[in-house]
């Protein structure tokens, strides 16, 4: 399905009831989710050292203090005014700074501060005639994330209909041994609660956001494509273009992405021989949930990102090299090789197809809280749908569809 000239969706951020801007040099304190994960501990085992993560988006900034030194040569698709490196919305230095910033300057922190950043600079929200000529570039930008040298594909926007090629797009990423996250959405409030594109395709790990207490927010969108969940409710972005300013209560999937890709590379990091049906495997294994694997939530997916299980506890079973653990299908173009056994296995090393969506609706962690890392303690089988204060839960961003 084409939608010429149409609106497609919504950035999977944009943040929501934004609160006057924080200091650049008090933004650190806002970044609640960094002791919720240990992050100091993790960063003593990995730091994403030698992972480079392709952030498709609206372009990103490399001179900013947290982010110099940390952006590698990208690509812009859109075939506008400038390069990757001219972000023309703020959004994609946001999720570089949420992936890999190192904190300097008091900047944000990264969760992956090791990691390096592949900015590829796509048309989300229209930067001017020219994008609005030219379309949707989505599937042009998975195509040249693929080519590039990262090994995780972070997509921090969402649509309503599938891209044109954007199928295709992500299976030639995943022959490529890429690993693919985006958000779900932040329409879960509203009438259009769906799971758009490009969470949607098969190969895509879908990413809803949660709050400081574990519980999933009102805004994010719920159904069967969402596979695990993130911090996404008053996580500091850049407030806009100038990059003048924090704002610290912004929400949205769009960082409950940049968050779990940040995750994602600290464990690859530690072990460098896994694919990404590995890394994405002992995720799945390790992340808090109080429902059975094999009955995903709608809400949360198959629970609540926990790197430190994996990284601090050697909890996860990486299993096949080449089989999807959501979809239990070999991905084309991998073999099964370089399996490592390196971590302890925990429960089943494969998920089961979440087609029907799952009907358990819990929206904490594992009740296994050990007092360590976990994110979240356990909060019951009903679901708690968090409501964000300040009224809206999204602020709609067209995106043009070619």
């Amino acid at each position: 399905m084409t939608a010429v000239g149409a609106t497609l969706g919504a950035l999977a951020v944009m943040s929501v009831g934004l609160a006057p801007s924080a200091a650049a040099d008090d933004v650190q304190s806002q970044q609640w989710y960094l002791d919720a994960m240990n992050a100091q501990g993790l960063w003593k085992v990995s730091t994403g050292k030698g992972i480079s993560i392709a952030v498709v988006d609206t372009g990103v900034n490399p001179d900013t203090s947290s982010l110099k030194g940390q952006v590698l040569p990208g690509v812009d698709v859109t075939g506008s005014v400038g390069d990757e490196t001219d972000d023309y919305e703020s959004h994609g230095t946001s999720m570089a700074e949420l992936i890999a910033g190192t904190g300097s300057g008091g900047g944000l922190r990264g969760v992956a501060p090791g990691a390096k950043i592949i900015p590829i600079r796509t048309a989300l929200t229209g930067i001017g005639k020219t994008i609005e000529k030219q379309g949707d570039t989505s599937a042009k930008a998975i195509r040249a994330a693929a080519d590039s040298d990262a090994k995780i594909i972070s997509m921090s926007f969402t649509g309503d209909f599938p891209i044109d090629g954007g199928r295709e797009a992500v299976q030639y990423a995943e022959s490529k041994g890429k690993l693919l996250i985006a958000g779900v959405g932040n329409d879960g409030d509203g009438d259009k609660n769906y799971i758009g594109y490009p969470a949607k395709y098969p190969g895509v790990v879908g990413v809803s956001a949660i709050n400081e207490n574990g519980e999933v927010a009102k805004f994010s969108e719920s159904g069967a494509y969402v596979d695990l969940a993130s911090p996404g409710v008053d996580v500091p972005t850049w407030c806009d273009k100038t990059f003048k300013a924090y704002c610290p209560q912004s929400n949205g999937t769009s960082q409950a992405t940049a968050i779990a890709s940040g995750a994602a590379a600290l464990i690859w990091s530690a072990h460098p021989k896994w694919t990404a049906n590995q890394v994405l495997r002992v995720m799945i294994d390790t992340a808090g949930r109080d429902w059975p694997k094999n009955t995903p939530s709608r809400y949360l997916g198959y629970g609540t990102i926990r790197p430190a299980q994996v990284l601090l506890k050697g909890k996860g079973d990486p299993g096949a090299a080449d089989v999807d653990p959501v979809t239990n299908k070999k991905t084309p173009g991998l073999s099964d090789t370089g399996a490592s056994a390196a971590a302890s296995p925990s429960t089943s090393s494969q998920a089961s197809n979440p087609t029907s969506g799952g009907q358990t609706s819990a929206a904490g962690a594992s009740s296994d809280s050990s007092g360590d890392t976990t994110l979240w303690v356990a909060i019951g089988a009903a679901v708690a749908v968090v409501v964000v204060a300040g009224g809206a839960f999204a602020v709609a961003r067209s995106r043009r569809g070619v």
